[in-house]
């Protein structure tokens, strides 16, 4: 099951209002979406009101409960476009030489990504929920659902060099996984809080130190 899926489950899960038949939509969907994602990205879930997502989207809010059905499905879609940027980590997995070799271009992409010139800094996944009221708890397991899904792929590549032999049998690939989204995710903050891309390369190769030594070389 990939984050999408996850995303769309959590979708599946939230009773959407009803809605009333009308007029096809007089607006570009995904190009709206786009700016939703931004919008959240930027703001957070909580803090992103409709009047702001109306403003972003160029749409009136009745125009956005009929083509999304309310905010909260609507962030949940923004998500899973944002998810979608990422849809070739399976593969980048597959098709390292080693779990470093794909923990390092994670950490690579994610400090370029947090400091792009067109887009909010930091990571949407961890900006997006940065509180807690009742009314985001969906919007929080789904976040949450998303992080652990990558979080289970990268521990299913370590655990392929344990077993070749490439990083000793004590390693924990549970706590190296864990610890290499810990450090994606506190890049996201400090991006947010202004620090720049080289800093948090650096942060990146600092992490990879601690990474366990190969038996084989």
């Amino acid at each position: 099951m990939t984050s999408i899926d996850l995303i769309v489950i959590a979708m599946d899960n939230i009773t959407p209002p009803p809605r009333k038949p009308g007029r096809p939509l007089s607006f570009d969907r995904q190009a709206a979406l786009q700016q939703a994602m931004l919008t959240f990205w930027r703001h957070g879930y909580e803090t992103t009101s409709i009047s702001d997502l109306t403003a972003a989207m160029g749409v009136t809010a009745p125009s956005i409960y009929t083509a999304f059905g309310d905010k909260k499905r609507l962030f949940l879609e923004a998500m899973c476009l944002y998810a979608g940027s990422s849809a070739d980590l399976q593969q980048l997995l597959d098709q390292a030489a080693t779990a470093r070799e794909a923990a390092s271009t994670m950490l690579i992409s994610a400090a370029h990504a947090f400091t792009g010139e067109n887009t909010p800094r930091g990571c949407l996944l961890a900006s997006a929920t940065a509180s807690g009221s009742q009314d985001s708890t969906d919007v929080q397991k789904a976040v949450a659902d998303v992080r652990r899904d990558i979080m289970v792929r990268l521990k299913g590549r370590i655990d392929r060099d344990i077993a070749t032999g490439l990083l000793p049998e004590t390693v924990s690939a549970t706590t190296l996984a864990a610890m290499v989204v810990a450090v994606i995710q506190g890049m996201s903050v400090l991006a947010r809080d202004g620090l720049e891309r080289e800093s948090l390369m650096k942060i990146s190769s600092c992490a990879l130190d601690s990474w366990p030594v190969s038996q084989l070389t």
